[in-house]
């Protein structure tokens, strides 16, 4: 059940941001727009030169946010799905770690290192695969611990205080 919630909580943020820049764009429920960008804001820089901005109105988060979070359900919900919790290994933990933060890495060292300027769209790509390993992840081991009755830990599985 706590492996289902976190999932569903990956899709109800979403909708809170859409829910939150729908209102700054239509102007209805004028107190809800204002709650969403200070709650994102909690969590995001939502600097205007690194947000999409939709019908003139900015997104509650960044480019690179965005991504996290468009790519957080399709992790966290392949969790869920798969027969069975995998048991994760630091190491391998890791690795995939790794690989699935070079792409934002990457842009975030181009745009450091001044070589050249990166769009919204480009860090919200780059993102993807972060956001979808960090759900995974987080899900599978949130259901290895928490999951159906027959999910038991072996000693090859990360263990969390």
């Amino acid at each position: 059940m706590p492996a289902r919630l976190l999932a569903s909580a990956t899709l109800a943020w979403l909708l809170f941001l859409a829910a939150g820049w729908w209102s700054a764009e239509t102007g209805r429920a004028t107190w809800f727009g204002p709650a969403v960008y200070l709650t994102a804001g909690r969590v995001c820089h939502q600097r205007p030169d690194r947000s999409f901005q939709t019908a003139g109105v900015q997104w509650p988060v960044c480019g690179r946010c965005a991504g996290l979070y468009l790519a957080a359900p399709i992790g966290a919900w392949a969790a869920l799905i798969a027969a069975r919790p995998r048991a994760t290994r630091r190491s391998s933990n890791v690795g995939w770690f790794l690989v699935a933060a070079m792409p934002s890495a990457l842009t975030f060292a181009i745009e450091f290192l001044g070589i050249a300027p990166v769009s919204s769209l480009a860090r919200a790509l780059a993102a993807l695969p972060l956001g979808a390993a960090i759900a995974y992840f987080l899900v599978a081991v949130t259901r290895a611990r928490h999951g159906r009755p027959s999910a038991k830990l072996s000693s090859a599985c990360v263990r969390i205080p």
